[in-house]
């Protein structure tokens, strides 16, 4: 709970007695979810402003560290026309991925009310000056305080502790991480989730759900490559075999593990979209469900009968733990095959062959080693 009276002093002020974690969060994502285009051109050289404006048009850019992003005008409306005389509809989200504009509710009326997960100290009580924006906040981004609570009297006592939050529940994480109210449903959208719910993925996936998400994460430092950060799974913590030692053992040697399949390709594909859907069954955001569902009649979103909206099921289906690579083959092969993908090379049955006046072989079969090349090789293109 944030302190009584205390106020929001800044990440700078935090630098001065915490310069490791302020280093490690400023190559995040996290102080960019709002920035101005001075900062978004800083960390971002060349990122283009929609058509028909320049950079003085623009009061803020909403997100652009990754994925996307979005922009605001100077009376604080979400640009949704452009075009030389503002007369386009659409064209107004930039994908970072791939350098495409396309449409964010072209045309229409859009105020910014993105405030509690994109700035630190949003105010409902409190209206904004700008006719587009409906409520303030204290700081742009993702600060420091937007996790930890405003931090004046932590600062003005020296640092006391208990003049500070610190929260390592999964539920403040999922503050932001989830979409709507409700904790039973994952929103989507054209069948795949919709972006950034990993915790509404992650109270559904049985077992893992008894984590906190600082088990595997440091919240401080950023998990995917992006403006400010170029290593992916940086601020991953834990590997998959430091708590699934067994299925780890089970898996070295396997078929897939030797086409240098990694746990993370299955059990957390791309299942969530934010910017750019790369296939049929690929988006741009992991997973955290986990659980694969491998019967052939599983899917992955349904409509509600109630209220007609998409929403994902509590389970990845195999077209997208499978077929985003093995795109040459369908459900049905998925279903058939997913369960024996951990069979170890020993194990490989070959089909009996014809009689051969040939040595018998001591080594795998050439059809076995065929067939794995072929899956190392596929695994390797699809990855580039």
């Amino acid at each position: 709970m944030p302190i009584e009276g205390a106020t929001y002093v800044g990440a700078d002020v935090c630098k001065e007695c915490h310069v490791e974690k302020y280093d490690d969060w400023i190559t995040s994502g996290h102080p960019y979810k709002l920035m101005t285009p001075e900062k978004a051109l800083e960390i971002r050289p060349g990122i283009p402003m929609p058509e028909g404006y320049t950079k003085d048009d623009i009061l803020y850019v909403i997100g652009g560290w990754g994925w996307k992003a979005r922009f605001m005008d100077k009376d604080g409306y979400i640009i949704t026309k452009t075009g030389e005389d503002h007369s386009v509809d659409g064209s107004n989200q930039y994908n970072v991925t791939n350098g495409e504009w396309v449409d964010y509710n072209a045309g229409k009326e859009v105020k910014y009310n993105c405030q509690k997960c994109h700035n630190t100290g949003a105010a409902y009580d409190t209206e904004n000056a700008l006719p587009g924006i409906e409520v303030t906040w204290e700081l742009d981004g993702v600060q420091c305080e937007a996790c930890h609570g405003p931090g004046s009297e932590h600062v003005a006592l020296g640092g006391n502790k208990s003049m500070i939050t610190v929260d390592t529940s999964a539920s403040l994480c999922g503050q932001c991480h989830r979409r709507g109210a409700d904790d039973d449903k994952i929103p989507a959208s054209e069948g795949f989730a919709k972006h950034h719910e990993q915790y509404l993925d992650f109270l559904a996936a049985g077992k893992m759900s008894v984590l906190e998400c600082v088990d595997c994460h440091d919240p401080h430092k950023p998990v995917h490559a992006g403006a400010t950060n170029s290593v992916e799974g940086a601020g991953i913590i834990k590997d998959c075999e430091d708590c699934h030692a067994d299925a780890a053992s089970s898996y070295a040697g396997s078929v897939m593990d030797i086409a240098g399949v990694k746990c993370v390709e299955c059990h957390m594909p791309k299942t969530s979209k934010s910017a750019v859907a790369v296939s049929e069954y690929e988006a741009d955001i992991r997973s955290h469900l986990f659980k694969i569902n491998t019967d052939e009649d599983a899917e992955f979103t349904y409509i509600d009968a109630e209220n007609g909206n998409e929403y994902a099921n509590p389970y990845i289906t195999v077209e997208y733990a499978c077929l985003y690579c093995h795109e040459d083959k369908d459900k049905a092969w998925a279903a058939q095959n997913a369960p024996g993908s951990m069979t170890l090379q020993s194990e490989v049955v070959e089909e009996p062959a014809e009689e051969s006046t040939m040595p018998e072989e001591k080594t795998p079969g050439f059809g076995l080693l065929s067939t794995l090349g072929m899956l190392a090789i596929g695994y390797a293109v699809r990855r580039r």
